[in-house]
């Protein structure tokens, strides 16, 4: 994945995407309980073992998904971003045990709907959704996302003294997002790829994604 690089011009579908990331995810927004619960110092663990056990099925989902839309545009710079992410999604998937075992066995092993409505939708986007727009929709959330798991690593360490490789997963997705984004930008390529129909289309997948996954952390926060 290529780094940010002092005085590189701004692409215009970067632009776009950074547009939509705010449009999506405004400031000041509040952070899922969860979170808020373990940024305070009052997190119970237990809510993230269900986590570790409910991201297991959402990452190898997520990983096969993403190679299905590298595959749609095979022939396309695009192709090679989605799988890309689906790399990262196979070396996420080698974190979680270490997590899982920090926090303790999982009150539930099987599958909660509210946690895996996620993969669902965007198994459903890799069958029907338009490339460029699930790009920009993926892009878009993962600011939110990394923001919580940077927060919920910085909590772990500071009130239960996880080491590093108990905080790798959330530290994986940490990274701020500005690289991703420039990559997709590249991948893109002209301004029309994030513009008209599938800057609309964006929109709408983006809504939809963000939706299931505060439906995800809402689930964690019902747990008992």
């Amino acid at each position: 994945m290529p780094t940010d690089q002092p005085n590189q011009p701004e692409l215009a579908a970067e632009r776009h995407l950074r547009g939509l990331r705010d449009e999506l995810t405004p400031s000041g927004e509040e952070p899922p309980e969860v979170v808020a619960q373990f940024a305070a110092g009052r997190g119970r663990l237990t809510v993230l073992a269900e986590l570790a056990a409910q991201q297991r099925r959402v990452i190898t989902s997520d990983r096969r998904s993403l190679l299905l839309l590298a595959t749609r545009c095979a022939d396309e710079p695009l192709g090679a971003w989605f799988a890309g992410l689906a790399d990262g999604e196979s070396a996420a998937l080698r974190t979680l045990p270490a997590l899982a075992a920090a926090c303790g066995p999982a009150a539930a092993q099987a599958p909660l709907p509210g946690c895996q409505a996620y993969p669902a939708y965007l198994a459903w986007l890799a069958l029907n959704g338009r490339p460029p727009a699930v790009a920009a929709a993926l892009v878009a959330n993962f600011a939110a996302w990394g923001g919580y798991c940077a927060t919920l690593a910085a909590a772990l360490r500071r009130f239960h003294g996880f080491g590093d490789e108990a905080c790798a997963f959330f530290d994986f997705f940490a990274q701020p997002a500005t690289a991703l984004e420039r990559a997709a930008a590249e991948a893109l390529g002209p301004a029309g790829s994030t513009a008209g129909p599938d800057l609309d289309a964006a929109r709408e997948y983006g809504r939809l994604l963000q939706a299931y996954e505060r439906l995800f952390w809402s689930t964690l926060a019902e747990r008992p």
